[in-house]
């Protein structure tokens, strides 16, 4: 029997005479997350693409697996593929889903029918398709409601679609449809979270990730390179810069007032991120600041930070309680790793007691006693390593 898988590409629908261009990002986006499981044909018709593997060898497990979360798609579904014919619509109804059905005591029919040519309508499908199906399953029942099964027919222009319940895709807009943007990424929990939120939206994501040897470990790099790697599983590949931030925290350490370390380190990062960030043609940073989380996330601390930024900063965890990070780390598999006890360079000369209403003017006072700052940024830049982050093409 074949089978094909069905996407539903959802705000897509309300681009209008654009929404050639976004289908065809989202085609394209597909294309690079399928490579090496086979050749797939892709073919697009009224907010549907159709995924038509070329090959009986395909794994559509794993291409299903991976296509959940490609970003920009609401619903999938395998499909068996069949003539538009009542008689073999109803065996192939059967046939494909019988185990499905199996397991369960309600089901309903839903019918969709593209090609008003087809001799019978929808409503008659449904009747014609629920009728076979109670004829040789004689367990099952009838519910519009709340069935265990949804049957679903679809009725194209060249073929038959049938199909159980669909599965959730990972909605969002396809990933380079909202351009690029620089992301600040730790070890911890929350970055990774805001580069998965801000890369739903469509967005590239570049990182940028502040090493400090040797009060920061390789172990601790290798950290955020397997981040990363959960994180291009939905936005795709990402550009990992690694710079070296050590001589640059140790001169906030010995110029500056304990309280204003962490105002401070966050002021220079923003400084060396809107550099790479222009270097890699971006048009925001990311970070993964949630208000009032700790001291450095405060409004006020906040406010002494963006002063330094050459490019919007977006936070898209900015309202959200830690539970809710967490609740989205796991999904995407990264929360097993934020958790081990590799030290980042935020934790580095932490203040006991940090200043947590700063105004810009004194944080600007305070950055200012850094010697040979500028020089120290310099460098900072000239230091950063490049390693492409592509969980399926390595």
């Amino acid at each position: 029997m074949r089978e094909i898988i069905l996407i539903k590409d959802g705000e897509l629908a309300l681009k209008g005479l654009n929404r050639s261009t976004f289908e065809d990002i989202l085609i394209k986006n597909m294309k690079e997350k399928l490579r090496g499981l086979g050749a797939f044909r892709f073919v697009k018709s009224q907010s549907t693409v159709t995924v038509e593997p070329e090959s009986e060898d395909v794994d559509l497990d794993e291409a299903v697996e991976r296509i959940e979360k490609v970003f920009g798609i609401v619903g999938i579904s395998r499909a068996a593929v069949c003539e538009k014919d009542i008689n073999a619509i109803t065996e192939t109804a059967y046939e494909y889903l019988k185990n499905d059905l199996a397991f369960a005591r309600t089901f309903k029919v839903k019918a969709k029918r593209s090609d008003k040519k087809f001799p019978y309508d929808s409503p008659a499908i449904c009747d014609e398709v629920g009728g076979y199906l109670l004829s040789r399953l004689h367990h099952l029942k009838v519910d519009v409601h709340e069935p265990d099964v949804t049957v679903t027919v679809e009725v194209r222009e060249n073929y038959a679609y049938i199909h159980a319940n669909q599965l959730p895709g990972a909605g969002g807009m396809p990933t380079g449809t909202g351009g690029r943007a620089c992301v600040l990424i730790s070890g911890g929990i929350d970055s990774p979270v805001a580069a998965y939120m801000i890369a739903k939206r469509g967005v590239k994501l570049t990182a940028v990730h502040f090493a400090s040897p040797p009060y920061t470990s390789e172990l601790a790099e290798m950290k955020v390179h397997e981040l990363l790697g959960k994180v291009s599983e939905w936005g795709g590949r990402v550009n990992l810069f690694t710079v070296r931030f050590t001589e640059l925290q140790e001169a906030i350490r010995d110029c500056c007032p304990e309280e204003m370390f962490t105002v401070t380190m966050r002021r220079v990062m923003m400084k060396v991120a809107s550099r790479v960030a222009a270097w890699q043609g971006a048009d925001a940073l990311v970070t993964g600041e949630s208000l009032g989380q700790v001291a450095s996330q405060t409004i006020h601390a906040i406010k002494c930070t963006d002063v330094c930024a050459t490019l919007p900063v977006f936070r898209p965890c900015i309202g959200m309680d830690k539970s809710e990070i967490i609740e989205i780390s796991r999904k995407i598999g990264a929360f097993d790793i934020s958790i081990r006890p590799y030290e980042d360079c935020c934790t580095v000369f932490t203040p006991r007691h940090p200043r947590t209403r700063p105004t810009p003017d004194y944080a600007a006072e305070v950055e200012a006693m850094i010697a040979n700052e500028e020089a120290l940024i310099d460098e900072a830049v000239k230091s950063a390593r490049l390693k492409v982050i592509d969980a399926y093409n390595d």
